[in-house]
């Protein structure tokens, strides 16, 4: 950790990976059973990737985590866009990358994050992510291509580094 406790600088193992990716679901299925508008975007998943800072720490081990950012990337439901502004917040829980500061729970923060893409069902994710990284106009594609995202979903994808940004040059 860095003096003032903001950042852990431990590394993240696949057994982090897959327990974010476990919080993230559980995340996005409270949506769906609390809001059936949304249920049908449990089965438009076009991916699940870890991104910013922490996906830079993960690849250049200089980083640091200050909270851990995961987003799915579904392919849009026509005439019924993901919500942009659905962001819950969840706990790592209690591990060695310490707490979060000003954060209410035991842990690392994690900030789950979801995005509708208007792209079919089948798109591959690693071409749809990067054209959305490079394209996008939105904010959420300028602050994601700052910085680096990493595939935890589709399995067969997993780890694929699908965006550097920031660990390019090993700069934040």
């Amino acid at each position: 950790m860095d003096r003032a406790g903001e950042r852990s600088f431990e590394p993240i193992t696949d057994e982090d990976l897959h327990r974010l990716v476990a919080i993230a679901r559980a995340a996005l299925e409270d949506l769906c059973q609390r809001k059936l508008r949304w249920a049908p975007y449990r089965a438009r998943i076009l991916a699940i990737a870890l991104c910013q800072g922490a996906a830079c720490h993960h690849l250049d081990g200089r980083t640091g985590i200050k909270d851990f950012d995961v987003w799915f990337f579904f392919a849009e439901v026509p005439g019924n866009p993901f919500p942009h502004r659905w962001r819950p917040r969840r706990d790592f829980g209690a591990s060695r990358f310490g707490h979060t500061p000003g954060f209410r729970g035991v842990g690392r923060r994690v900030d789950v994050l979801g995005r509708s893409l208007p792209v079919p069902v089948d798109a591959d994710p690693v071409a749809t992510l990067q054209d959305y990284f490079a394209s996008g106009r939105t904010a959420s594609a300028r602050a994601l291509r700052q910085k680096a995202a990493i595939l935890l979903y589709p399995p067969e994808l997993w780890q694929t580094v699908v965006w550097r940004g920031c660990a390019q040059d090993g700069f934040e």
